[in-house]
């Protein structure tokens, strides 16, 4: 057994974040990506700052890969909305490889239209602006297509959007 199968969906993205030196960690608060968060801020070797928007977090992590710090955004669906022009202005023609983590939310019963209408947008705006994606629904595949998603990016100086599927990381809890 891979011995990431025994190790909680965000201790195994964390430790693939710090595998490939991501010094930088952004994101927009996010009940489901709050273990990944937890875990970021307690890192000491990891510069961890909460953004008020998306698009702030990209312009972060935008400078701070200028600057010679890899960085990763990390967001849920509905946030996404906010940064297609970012993406398309800034980080795709100056050829950043920005790195996405996304939580996916908008499916699986999910009951917020506006969550449920990004997700059906999203995937086929990433594909229109050439920006590299994976889907990871199952433990037994986040280290290897994280980790080989990371590498392709810096070498290839483009974005990369990894979206978190609620079969991964259980999704958020509603409370009836």
């Amino acid at each position: 057994m891979d011995a990431a199968a025994s190790r909680p969906w965000h201790v195994v993205l964390h430790a693939v974040l710090k595998s490939n030196k991501v010094r930088l960690f952004t994101y927009v608060p996010d009940r489901v990506l709050t273990p990944l968060i937890k875990i970021a801020h307690d890192d000491p070797d990891l510069l961890t700052l909460v953004a008020t928007r998306e698009e702030e977090a990209l312009g972060i992590v935008t400078g701070a890969y200028m600057g010679g710090m890899l960085g990763v955004v990390a967001m849920q669906t509905s946030g996404f909305a906010t940064i297609p022009n970012a993406l398309a202005s800034l980080a795709v023609p100056y050829q950043i490889p920005l790195l996405m983590i996304v939580s996916e939310r908008g499916t699986l019963g999910e009951f917020n239209l506006g969550q449920a209408m990004v997700c059906r947008t999203m995937r086929p705006v990433l594909d229109a602006l050439g920006i590299e994606t994976h889907t990871i629904t199952r433990l037994d595949e986040l280290e290897f297509i994280a980790d080989r998603s990371i590498q392709q990016a810096v070498m290839t100086q483009a974005p990369v959007a990894l979206i978190l599927s609620p079969l991964l990381t259980g999704g958020k809890v509603f409370r009836s």
